[in-house]
């Protein structure tokens, strides 16, 4: 079993003995996420560490995005619990990047493809530049501010 469901049980089992609602509530949603992923398809299978990741950064953008929704509703306390679920999950992501690393990232991908074209790539050429970028990225940074700082930097 991964490492991180497991310690994804280990902490819903805490929080639900502390009788901390919106913890263990969070928790149970990330799990029941990992657990269809696990389903899914032809064949049941065990989730990597990488994957459960994956999961659970879908889950944290549902979160930001349901809180937005809520806040733009008028319906602040929902908008409030969307947001402690989101810290909640967000305890058992890596670390996101900043601009600068991210920029960096970018520039070594837009180096590393223009070395196999032989010229500097433009924008047709960014589906390139996204597949090295997001390969060394690994869900350390969004996939819309991934593309934008590509755009930017192949526009420019």
């Amino acid at each position: 079993m991964a490492e991180l469901k497991t310690r994804l049980q280990n902490d819903l089992t805490a929080a639900m003995k502390a009788r901390e609602n919106v913890t263990a509530g969070a928790l149970r949603m990330a799990l029941t996420a990992v657990t269809n992923e696990e389903v899914s398809g032809k064949q049941a299978r065990e989730l990597s560490d990488d994957e459960v990741v994956k999961v659970l950064t879908r889950e944290a953008k549902k979160r930001k995005e349901a809180a937005e929704a809520f806040a733009g509703a008028g319906r602040t306390e929902q908008a409030e619990l969307e947001r402690k679920e989101l810290a909640v999950l967000e305890a058992y992501l890596p670390a996101q990047l900043d601009d600068a690393e991210l920029a960096s990232i970018v520039d070594k991908a837009v180096d590393a493809v223009a070395a196999q074209l032989g010229e500097a790539p433009g924008p047709k050429q960014m589906g390139q530049v996204m597949k090295a970028v997001n390969a060394e990225v690994a869900g350390r940074a969004e996939g819309g501010r991934v593309a934008a700082a590509v755009k930017a930097r192949l526009t420019s």
